[in-house]
């Protein structure tokens, strides 16, 4: 019975390798490279290094092939002719663009089809003489030899052009001499430019201008209502900088000061504050449509400046006018006061206004509260 069995198990595993080796021949024809295949010629104009006998075909990505022998052209000994034996199926056209291509760390040359128009013919469908695709232009050209062709190149064109090279080389030498050379007018000419475009400017302080609240005597406050126009002045005090008098120095104005409004509005602002500080509630500063001032005061800025050191004072001089309702004048009077100015810092220069402007404030009050 043992031998019997030993028999039966040394059939079986012959049977079994025959039926294997039955299989792998069907797998190699049907799939494995001897089944049907197109075949066809590639033409390429320049060296095809590291390409080799059953080096891959690749569809868009896909191996459909490889390639099955190369040898030179004996018409055109430039020209490499690469015959590949790709699938059937594979949707070889005329206008399939041809190339080689270089994959995984060793860089093993492959040759990628890529494409073709759908309405063409498929190639392997036309029969006749074998089929003969033409490379793109340089498509077998490595990356070291595109490297030299590139250095080559550029030693060409700076061979060519040596003469123009060493002029411009000697012009630029020459420039950066006159540069330095006057580099204490160029320094100066930035700065020119950093001021005139307002480059690294520092921030402009704004000052206040002090509403009047000392009054000399016993005030008697008016029932009426007071209107305060907005005043008029010339045009070097209608801003918001702080005015230098004229003919004292190059600049008319403080840099980097201002105050908080324009000088007129300002004016007006403050001069209506000091009624307030009066405890004069009949004051307005414009009348409503609805409202009718009893009388109106009129105010023109003929001074509003500080003068440089030595001896730098702040002027401040207002020509103030009262009138009624029928628009009649009631009175008029010059006000003028000065504050020493120490320098024109700008702080300075702005709290000595603001001393002098309150001193003319209050003496407006004082003044309008005896008229009405």
């Amino acid at each position: 019975m043992e031998v019997r069995a030993r028999y039966t198990l040394i059939g079986a595993f012959t049977l079994g390798v025959i039926a294997l080796g039955f299989a792998f021949v069907y797998w190699l024809h049907a799939g494995g490279g001897l089944g049907q295949r197109s075949v066809f010629k590639i033409k390429f104009d320049g060296p095809v290094s590291g390409l080799l006998k059953g080096s891959a075909v690749l569809f868009n990505g896909v191996r459909v092939g490889e390639v099955t022998a190369l040898r030179l052209d004996p018409v055109s000994p430039s020209d490499v002719l690469v015959d590949i034996a790709v699938e059937t199926a594979a949707p070889v056209r005329a206008d399939t663009k041809v190339s080689i291509d270089f994959q995984g760390l060793t860089g093993a040359p492959v040759i990628t089809l890529v494409g073709g128009t759908p309405s063409l013919p498929l190639l392997a469908q036309s029969g006749g003489a074998m089929p003969t695709l033409a490379a793109e232009k340089n498509a077998g050209l490595g990356m070291t030899q595109a490297a030299r062709d590139v250095l080559r190149n550029i030693d060409r064109v700076v061979t060519d052009n040596a003469e123009p090279l060493r002029s411009l080389i000697a012009n630029i030498d020459k420039f950066a001499g006159a540069l330095a050379r006057n580099s204490d007018r160029v320094d100066g000419l930035v700065s020119g430019l950093e001021k005139f475009t307002g480059a690294n400017k520092p921030p402009t302080k704004v000052f206040e201008l002090a509403a009047a609240k000392n009054f000399t005597g016993a005030l008697k406050r008016p029932a009426s209502q007071l209107l305060v126009a907005e005043p008029t002045t010339l045009t070097a005090f209608d801003n918001d900088k702080i005015a230098i008098k004229a003919g004292t120095n190059n600049k008319p104005l403080l840099e980097q000061a201002q105050w908080p409004d324009l000088l007129p509005k300002l004016v007006q602002t403050r001069l209506i504050q000091s009624f307030e500080n009066a405890k004069y509630d009949g004051v307005i500063g414009r009348a409503p449509d609805t409202v009718k001032a009893d009388h109106q005061l009129t105010t023109d800025i003929r001074a509003f400046h500080v003068s440089p050191e030595p001896g730098g004072m702040a002027e401040v001089e207002f020509a103030v006018k009262l009138l009624n309702a029928d628009g009649k004048i009631v009175g008029t009077r010059i006000f003028q006061s000065k504050a020493p100015a120490a320098s024109l810092d700008p702080a300075v220069a702005a709290a000595a206004l603001s001393a002098a402007f309150e001193r003319v404030a209050a003496e407006i009050v004082v003044w309008t509260f005896s008229l009405l």
